[in-house]
């Protein structure tokens, strides 16, 4: 290197795990569309995000038309459902989500003709003569939610208190869980469009400035944000490092500005919004195309799936359908987990609708479905150096084992992440990850019958 040349700046954070990042198999893998068939089954729970359920707005055997609005509520933390086809409502009742809820659903059987409502209208003047107020409506209605897996509805998020002053919008690319590459493909295909999407944001949060995180795993994406954001003041691309769980809202605010969420605290506590790529782009899509959010970019891959890759589904869709529609199956799978092998969800049934929150389903042979027994812990600490968090999972197993929640909660057992690091860098495989969640969600569960 020579003397007057600058070492690029890589931003991380402390502690954490480097799994194996599987990402072979579907990082060079475009995004291919796949449009459900005429006659196919379509399922819209009536809670795809974090807060309350939404109430039908549509009856038994009516007709419905492309980007419809199907479900709606009244309460602030909610966000609207729409059809993602046109077709006739078969039915409204109870179903199995992806994540393995049963959610009160809105069943229409698709026409394939994919007649648009007249909700539907481009505007070709952009956002320009736009107020901030019309824009939160549209990012409301357009039904959008934080697409990185949270599904806190973005217009809430973009309405902070006057007292939380926001001087940062960080636009979370890194997509730190193995085998996951939606976020890299469409950070390379659609860039455009993310920026575009960011400079709406910072027009709504005026104070901040666009911070776009990109692991310096995904060399291309971060060639193409850069070349377009390089004469924009206010927004930058910051290269972090590849490392789990980069992707985290804590640990991702604390890499790029060096402040510490407090416990118990979310980003904004620190002047911090936190946006996944894909949210940031449903944003563009609902201002400047009048689209409600009607689709999602989902992995699917594992080695009993025949073509893995990234697809372009409509919401709604049921999984069995996508599956087949991608090619089928290579082998029977042993085990299918929804999101990432870190993080995710393992699944029983296939006959459950891709929802706003889906990113990736892994399709795993018996092989790599094993998972080791369990033995004794060795003491050896490891859990403890590498959780992002800054806890002892050790401690917080033993409060469980207890079922002493007083000193689980003591012990900071709410500030996990369940990441999945400690279980992931355990010698002796001890579930603690899983015992962690559990408790934590049940303890998450009194504290919101509380208040």
């Amino acid at each position: 290197m020579s003397a007057g040349r600058k070492k690029a700046i890589v931003f991380t954070f402390k502690r954490g795990i480097f799994p194996n990042e599987q990402k072979q198999f579907t990082e060079n893998a475009p995004i291919n569309t796949l449009l459900p068939p005429a006659g196919c089954k379509m399922v819209y729970p009536l809670l795809m995000h974090m807060g309350a359920v939404c109430n039908p707005l549509v009856e038994k055997e009516q007709k419905v038309l492309l980007g419809e609005k199907i479900g709606d509520s009244n309460a602030l933390i909610s966000a609207p459902v729409h059809s993602s086809v046109s077709g006739i409502v078969k039915d409204i009742r109870p179903h199995l989500t992806i994540m393995g809820t049963i959610v009160n659903s809105i069943i229409i059987e698709n026409d394939g003709e994919f007649k648009e409502h007249e909700c539907i209208k481009p505007r070709n003047d952009g956002d320009e003569h736009l107020s901030r107020e019309e824009i939160l409506n549209i990012i409301h209605e357009a039904g959008i939610v934080g697409l990185g897996g949270a599904g806190f509805p973005t217009h809430v998020k973009l309405s902070p208190p006057p007292d939380k002053k926001v001087d940062t919008v960080i636009v979370n690319g890194c997509e730190c869980e193995p085998y996951l590459t939606t976020d890299n493909r469409i950070m390379i295909e659609e860039s455009k469009r993310i920026i575009k999407g960011l400079k709406i944001i910072l027009r709504v949060i005026e104070t901040a400035r666009g911070i776009i995180a990109i692991e310096d795993n995904k060399p291309e994406a971060i060639e193409h944000l850069k070349e377009l954001c390089a004469n924009i003041g206010n927004i930058k691309v910051a290269v972090v490092r590849t490392k789990y769980p980069q992707g985290c809202e804590k640990q991702l605010v604390n890499a790029i500005t060096g402040r510490e969420v407090p416990s118990g605290g979310i980003p904004i506590d620190v002047g911090c919004l936190v946006h996944n790529v894909d949210t940031v782009i449903a944003i563009h899509r609902a201002i400047f195309r009048g689209r409600p959010l009607m689709r999602k970019v989902v992995t699917l891959t594992g080695g009993a799936i025949r073509n893995p890759g990234n697809y372009k589904a409509r919401i709604g869709t049921l999984l069995s359908d996508l599956v087949e529609m991608a090619g089928g199956f290579k082998y029977n799978p042993a085990k299918i987990v929804v999101g990432g092998p870190m993080m995710g969800t393992a699944i029983f049934d296939t006959d459950v609708p891709i929802v706003k929150t889906t990113e990736g389903v892994l399709f795993f042979t018996e092989d790599e479905a094993h998972i080791p027994p369990e033995k004794n812990c060795i003491r050896c600490g490891k859990c403890v150096e590498r959780c992002p968090s800054g806890l002892i999972p050790t401690e917080l197993n033993a409060d469980i084992l207890k079922e002493d929640s007083e000193a689980f909660l003591k012990h900071n057992g709410l500030d996990c992440i369940e990441c999945g690091s400690c279980s992931y860098i355990c010698p002796a495989k001890r579930r603690l990850s899983q015992a962690i969640r559990t408790i934590r969600r049940v303890e998450l569960a009194k504290l919101k019958n509380k208040g």
